[in-house]
């Protein structure tokens, strides 16, 4: 931070590389309250595999720590480690480096060794420890000239040379490809299940390998900019280090409560990141349209249909993430005539059988007739005995899996891994981009015209798999629902709208 902060764009807005960076996710992986309220849940679940569920938790979560301890020839450990948990007390080095979550020493460090192979996987990457000091490796999109490396050199004890590797889906793959180990009541392994990966269903779309990651998940800038305060010179290629995710909930969270999360980050900078982050979920994930046929015999059809503008899933990544259609139909009072997932104040989709009980999920539905039916894209995820669970490491299937695949996503040569799975794969209009829903609703002898609202809605945590965590009580999880609570009503965002007129009822 101290020679790549203090940078301007060529339009004087700051571009500082640290400061945009200690409000993203990525810098606090290992201060995220959900995670550590998952990984509580899960030790608890499992206490057998405590150590063994801290070490692999920790890879992409607190990868410096994990990597040094892995270097002594011990395991990570993650509670001990939690950012606020020692103060007032002086951090030990181990638990600094867990602190500072995903940053600069780790990402630059990656070598691009077995990048895209499998046991580059679950936070498989390489960095050298071969090399003494002062001539390690740091990567970076430009070259450096002589004068300049040996500045970093003399400053960081690191060696800048330029490699295209950090611009490659493959180098986000290392940690964003996550196959977790499924363990019985005793903690054992019985299979292995794809928890996450946005990686391998991009591979899979037309996306590659013209679009990587980076071109989304980073704003480059058009203009020449400096890299460095240290010796400035201006460079194309500048990527912003803001990293446009989805999780504007968790975000506001850090932000809220930034001194018993033992956040860094200035509350502006996360006003910013939030800011970003849901502009980029809004104009960026999907278009919708509806289509109405006219009203006959007091029967309205619709047809929405959804365009996705994701190069992987839509949502992908964490199983939490879900997306749905809120439909409305209001005559021309104002009064409302029909309604399809509404989110309730809780957090919870109104009608949503899995936010009601928890044991039973809506199905993928082609066409939706009353208000108890939602139509939500999500991952469901189930045990070995075929029930429902938000227990990663109780999970050994997907009981229904119907995200809005991406463009040029061909469902029948997709591996088990990114596969459909549920009533989508019985639906015709459920395709690579886009999916339709036909409405069927009985508007009886209202007065026309009627007026259809829809939305696509988003929730980077769902209300089940934050209501879940009090299975499990115990100060993380605990914590996490309270936060979840204060914000649920701020817990969704509007992904795209549409708007459609019901001609005037056929006599």
């Amino acid at each position: 931070m101290a020679c790549h902060n203090g940078l301007r764009s060529a339009k004087g807005e700051d571009i500082s590389i640290g400061s945009s960076w200690q409000s993203t996710m990525m810098a606090n992986s290992a201060r995220d309250p959900y995670w550590q309220a998952a990984v509580r849940r899960e030790t608890l679940d499992h206490p057998t595999a405590r150590a063994a569920i801290e070490d692999e938790c920790s890879k992409c979560h607190m990868p410096m720590a994990r990597f040094e301890a892995h270097s002594a020839r011990q395991l990570g450990t993650i509670f001990r480690n939690f950012p606020g948990a020692f103060a007032p007390a002086a951090p030990t080095r181990e638990q600094q480096l867990s602190a500072d979550g995903v940053a600069c020493g780790i990402c630059h460090q990656i070598r691009a060794d077995g990048l895209g192979t499998r046991q580059s996987f679950v936070g498989g990457f390489s960095v050298d420890t071969t090399r003494p000091w002062g001539e390690r490796e740091v990567f970076g999109p430009v070259s450096v000239d002589p004068g300049r490396t040996r500045v970093m050199q003399s400053a960081a004890r690191l060696r800048p040379i330029r490699s295209k590797h950090l611009n490659t889906a493959e180098f986000c793959a290392t940690c964003h490809t996550l196959i977790t180990h499924s363990l019985d009541a005793q903690g054992s392994v019985v299979g292995e299940f794809p928890e996450q990966v946005p990686y391998l269903e991009w591979q899979h779309s037309s996306y590659a390998p013209r679009r990587q990651c980076q071109s989304c998940h980073m704003v480059t800038e058009l203009q020449p900019a400096a890299f460095s305060s240290v010796l400035p010179q201006p460079r194309q290629g500048f990527a912003r280090h803001v990293f446009r995710g989805g999780n504007f909930l968790v975000l506001r969270m850090l932000d809220q409560h930034a001194g018993a999360l033992g956040v860094t980050a200035r509350p502006q900078d996360f006003a910013a990141t939030i800011a970003g982050t849901r502009s980029h979920l809004e104009q960026s994930s999907a278009k919708l349209t509806v289509h109405c046929s006219p009203v006959r015999r007091g029967q309205l059809n619709a047809t929405v249909t959804i365009q996705s503008h994701a190069g992987h899933k839509l949502p992908t990544a964490y199983p939490s993430r879900r997306v749905w259609i809120h439909l409305r139909v209001v005559d021309p009072t104002g009064k409302t005539l029909f309604e399809s997932g509404a989110l309730d104040s809780d957090g919870a989709i109104v009608g949503n059988a899995n936010d009601a009980t928890g044991d039973r999920f809506e199905p993928h539905y082609q066409r939706i007739q009353s208000p108890d039916q939602v139509q939500i894209y999500e991952a469901i995820l189930g045990a070995p005995d075929g029930t429902v669970t938000t227990g990663l490491l109780k999970a050994t299937q997907y009981l229904k899996d119907n995200r809005i695949l991406p463009l040029g996503f061909d469902a029948k040569t997709a591996s088990a891994e990114i596969a459909v799975h549920g009533g989508a794969v019985r639906d015709a209009t459920f395709r690579a981009g886009s999916d339709q829903t036909h409405y069927r609703v009985n508007v009886g002898g209202a007065p026309g015209p009627l007026r259809v609202e829809v939305e696509l809605l988003y929730q980077p945590i769902g209300y089940r798999w934050a209501h879940n965590l009090a299975q499990q009580p115990a100060p993380e999880t605990n914590r996490f629902i309270r936060f979840y609570q204060a914000l649920s009503q701020a817990s969704s965002v509007v992904l795209a709208r549409a708007v459609a007129v019901a001609p005037t009822q056929a006599r």
